[in-house]
């Protein structure tokens, strides 16, 4: 019998917005695997801290924090093979991730490695858009109104196609996206009530109109565009 892979969500940063689910396979887990970046603090392990034993068998799978693309085949490939040798020995693996591991999480590139030769479980999480919702005390769509999620980083005549469409709006991965976001949504004339969220549930976390949002934001940003009956009128 060979172990089973979990994918844990562990939602936005808020240790209490954990599932019982996730808290309970943390708590028992014999081995714990998740990102962190190249000579920095694991951020998925920080929301978790408290609850991981201390006789866990931990796997940091090392990230290159670099705005070129790394060699992301190879750094899957051998995290893929070191848990792959745990779980050939019997042994479970619980996979750490942020916010949900199925919604923009690296969990899925060791799922997509693993799952045709092991069990693989994957255990929602809270995601950075809810919780920003909530944050901003701020529906994401209403009855029949539809939601559209865009990352930041497409380029900037195709971000503003995707933003061009009627609806609400969900823009991820905001960053060093900042100043290109904001003027294609000002060009757009989607300015009124859209609202920029960073590091949300977290100590730090800010909430303002687009248009006060500052000039540089940190990787942990979006911003949320209302759509046609925010508040379900």
């Amino acid at each position: 019998m060979t172990g089973t892979l979990w994918g844990v969500g562990l939602g936005p940063g808020d240790p209490e917005l954990l599932t019982l689910k996730a808290h309970r396979l943390i708590t028992s887990a014999t081995v714990i695997a998740y990102p962190a970046p190249a000579g920095g603090q694991s951020f998925a392990r920080a929301i978790a801290a408290a609850f991981i034993p201390a006789t866990a068998r931990e796997i940091a799978i090392s990230v290159p924090m670099q705005t070129a693309r790394f060699p992301a085949q190879a750094v899957y490939d051998r995290a893929a093979a070191d848990i792959a040798q745990h779980l050939d020995d019997g042994r479970d693996v619980v996979t750490l991730c942020e916010g949900d591991p199925f919604f923009y999480g690296s969990f899925m590139y060791l799922y997509t490695r693993l799952a045709a030769r092991y069990p693989c479980v994957t255990v929602p999480g809270v995601t950075s858009m809810t919780a920003a919702a909530a944050a901003a005390g701020r529906p994401l769509c209403a009855r029949n109104e539809e939601l559209r999620i865009v990352p930041a980083p497409l380029a900037e005549d195709v971000l503003q196609a995707r933003l061009a469409t009627p609806g609400a709006v969900a823009i991820l991965k905001v960053g060093r996206h900042l100043a290109k976001v904001r003027r294609v949504v000002e060009r757009l004339g989607r300015a009124a009530g859209a609202v920029y969220l960073s590091h949300a549930t977290l100590p730090g976390e800010r909430v303002l109109p687009l248009a006060d949002a500052p000039e540089t934001a940190p990787y942990f940003s979006l911003i949320l565009l209302p759509g046609d009956d925010p508040y379900g009128q």
